[in-house]
């Protein structure tokens, strides 16, 4: 072999690399590849301003979308926290054996999968893991240089409320305290990630921050002058208040997450100024932590680092405030698994919205694709950077499950079905978002979808992936 074949061949390996690279990372002007400021919420609905809902004050995420792309029809794939986390962070989807409920734990439930802050580590990023990331705190431990938590001590900021949690259990579902918001941890969360970004600014490493808030998670514990900026006589339980007799009974729950909390019956409906006590702390809950991020967004300001980090912001599953009379997470109605997610890509992105639908499987290869680095073949999602690019989507559905339920959300029409381990299906619901956005009148058991209900139950299979049922 000639030596002039063999520098064609080296030249030609070097151009390619070097063309590939440009196409997909995007760098800074020095060639350093962009940070990642990745921002994780508890329990957040889609129920912001830049979602059309008026009543909710979050200046600061407000802004933060007005710079981003914001996902209209953005779906967890698991509507719980432990589970949706680690399915996020590793790009996997959930099975009937795997990322089932809130303590899930990535090293066990899939210790082979390389995840996304394991991807960047290996690649030369500073890892930081500051709050509620994974639900464990030591999960995935390897992929982080850091990992931080606040102490426990003050889910409650008033002596009376710890003392009555440490008597009772959970404690009050609600706190309305004259306090500091660094009493609270996502106060303290913030103060964590603000220092984490002044140390950072001096290092020459490329970093993946994350910020995991805590709230609006229960109990709906804020300082007062959050609770302040809304009126509750003007507060009003959900259209959708109601369970029609047309949905599976397994669609429903008895909401225990929030019956463990004082003051909570046991059973039946929630009084009516119980519930809107508890819309009253959600709402709070989100102004508190909008605060926080935005002190955390205008230190990444201050510091000039804008310009070279991406900010990527979402909330691990929705909540639902009354919502078919039921609180908490844990069903596959849309209030469940629609979520906040905005990503803002300095120079890419200025607050364009898309309506393609994403799944959180998505988000994984997608930061990979925007800092350049290839995926690992473990990760099941597909990357929404062509959307960001201005491109169409080739996607237009997105699957989640929640114990036996799982849901196939094509176009407009949301079907559910629960089955087995052997994956024949004992109930179904279907409800399109055209007529039906509420949710309200289920037409899987109308002959008029007979046809159409077999077509889903046979795409749902082709789509739910390959080891669902293992």
């Amino acid at each position: 072999m000639s030596k002039i074949y063999l520098y064609f061949i080296g030249f030609l390996i070097l151009f390619t690399a070097c063309k590939v690279q440009k196409k997909e990372a995007i760098h800074t002007a020095d060639h350093k590849p962009k940070n990642i400021l990745f921002i994780a919420v508890d329990d957040l609905r889609p129920e912001l301003n830049f979602y059309g809902a008026k009543h909710i004050k979050s200046p600061n995420l407000d802004k933060l979308a007005s710079q981003s792309l914001v996902f209209n029809k953005a779906y967890c794939n698991i509507p719980v926290c432990g589970a949706s986390r680690a399915s996020l962070l590793t790009g996997a989807r959930p099975t009937r054996n795997r990322f089932i409920d809130h303590n899930t734990k990535k090293d066990e439930d899939y210790p082979n999968g390389i995840s996304l802050p394991q991807l960047l580590k290996q690649n030369g990023y500073t890892t930081i893991s500051n709050g509620k990331i994974y639900h464990h705190k030591n999960d995935d431990k390897n992929a982080w240089n850091e990992i931080w938590q606040p102490a426990r001590r003050w889910r409650y900021a008033t002596e009376k409320g710890f003392e009555f949690r440490k008597k009772q259990g959970r404690g009050m579902p609600t706190e309305n305290a004259a306090t500091a918001d660094s009493t609270y941890l996502d106060g303290k969360l913030a103060l964590k990630v603000i220092k984490d970004l002044q140390k950072l600014k001096q290092s020459n490493q490329p970093f993946f921050l994350t910020m995991g808030v805590v709230k609006p998670h229960l109990p709906f514990n804020a300082p007062k002058k959050y609770w302040d900026l809304y009126d509750r006589n003007e507060i009003e339980l959900p259209v959708s208040y109601q369970q029609p007799k047309t949905t599976p009974k397994a669609a429903f729950h008895n909401f225990g997450e929030l019956r463990k909390y004082a003051t909570i019956p046991k059973k039946g409906d929630l009084p009516e100024d119980l519930a809107k006590e508890l819309i009253h702390g959600y709402y709070a809950c989100v102004s508190y932590v909008d605060a926080q991020i935005g002190l955390v967004l205008d230190e990444l300001k201050r510091l000039e680092l804008e310009d070279d980090t991406i900010v990527i912001l979402w909330g691990d599953h929705g909540w639902n405030l009354g919502d078919h009379k039921l609180w908490s997470k844990h069903v596959t109605f849309e209030t469940a698994l629609r979520t906040p997610l905005v990503i803002k890509v300095p120079g890419k992105t200025k607050g364009t919205k898309t309506e393609a639908i994403t799944e959180y499987i998505d988000v994984y290869p997608s930061l990979a694709e925007l800092v350049g680095l290839e995926v690992p073949n473990t990760v099941e999602g597909k990357s929404f950077v062509p959307i960001i690019n201005g491109e169409s989507s080739q996607k237009d559905w997105a699957v989640s499950k929640f114990k036996d339920a799982v849901t196939l959300i094509k176009g407009d029409l949301f079907y559910t079905e629960w089955t087995k381990d052997d994956g024949i299906a004992y109930a179904r619901m279907l409800f399109d978002h055209k007529t039906d956005p509420l949710e309200l009148d289920n037409l899987a058991e109308k002959p008029a979808y007979k046809e159409k209900v077999k077509a889903l139950a046979l795409e749902l299979r082709t789509k739910w992936g390959k080891d669902f049922l293992k």
